[in-house]
């Protein structure tokens, strides 16, 4: 799926997502898999054949059980066995962000470096992750889903709106204020709302809608207030540690004052911290879920 070249002085979000008929759904695989999970009788055997049918899916989940993301000390062969470990709902998250993945392939280089952009992502992920054990979130694994979703507005840019994208990043440089900034001035939105409509295209959960919608703005979060400040914070975060890069300028986000009362981590935990923690798995945890 490569970028267009439909740049235009006016555009708007509901256009940005109709030009490309590809981005009306994700992978058939994703949604038949959460109809399966979701309905009243679960059945294991029928939720690992779905999965089975896709074997780059397959391969990139079994890689990412067996990982430095979990770390568990035994080796895990199936995905029966997958499902036995971790459940189906934190198997629901890694199937969606590898769909997710396999959704924005194509995008050429000179556009945006795809690799650098998911390993942002990931590190945004795994910074989310660590903020919500922190807190002693039992279902943290969620928190990662919304460091590799939150930047998904500025993909459909680069693929259909290129040249704005990149007149936007240079005056972002020029100006030396953030991207989302000039991305409301130039075209009256930004890359979280853009995303945050994309997921309703695709009837994902409220709770991925809202966290990327309002990333960049947390103090307009109505329904998951908690759940969008620990997405702003990670992203400065992940930004502050330069681990890839979504496509901004070095002009990091102006962290928000009540986002960072609601996410910031106990006090004996600090930045270093972090930052060791994070670094420790994110080389491993890059590596599984780049697509090879």
């Amino acid at each position: 799926m490569g970028a267009k070249q439909r740049d235009s002085s006016r555009v708007d979000i509901e256009s940005l997502i109709k030009v490309d008929p590809g981005l009306a759904s994700l992978p058939e695989v994703y949604y038949e898999f959460r109809r399966a999970v979701q309905g009243p009788d679960l059945d294991f055997e029928r939720v690992e054949r779905i999965i089975l049918k896709d074997t780059s899916l397959t391969v990139r989940l079994l890689k990412i059980v067996n990982s430095a993301f979990y770390s568990f000390p035994s080796k895990i062969e199936t995905i029966s066995h997958a499902i036995g470990v971790i459940g189906t709902e934190q198997l629901s998250y890694l199937v969606l962000s590898t769909s997710v993945m396999d959704k924005f392939r194509g995008i050429p280089d000179d556009v945006l470096n795809m690799n650098s952009f998911w390993q942002h992502s990931i590190a945004c992920g795994l910074v989310s992750k660590k903020l919500a054990e922190y807190k002693g979130e039992q279902s943290s694994e969620k928190y990662f889903i919304f460091g590799m979703l939150h930047d998904i507005g500025r993909l459909v840019m680069c693929m259909n709106i290129p040249k704005r994208n990149c007149e936007i990043l240079i005056r972002s440089n020029s100006d030396n204020r953030a991207v989302h900034l000039i991305e409301a001035e130039e075209l009256e939105f930004d890359h979280g709302q853009l995303g945050g409509a994309l997921l309703r295209k695709w009837n994902l959960p409220e709770v991925y809608q809202e966290v990327v919608e309002f990333h960049h703005n947390p103090s307009h979060a109505i329904l998951f207030p908690v759940e969008v400040a620990h997405c702003h914070l990670a992203d400065i975060i992940a930004n502050t540690l330069k681990l890839g890069c979504s496509g901004e300028s070095e002009n990091i986000p102006e962290l928000n004052e009540h986002a960072w009362a609601m996410a910031r981590p106990p006090q004996e935990i600090s930045m270093e911290v972090i930052n060791d923690e994070v670094a420790a798995i994110f080389e491993d945890t890059a590596a599984v879920f780049l697509p090879q």
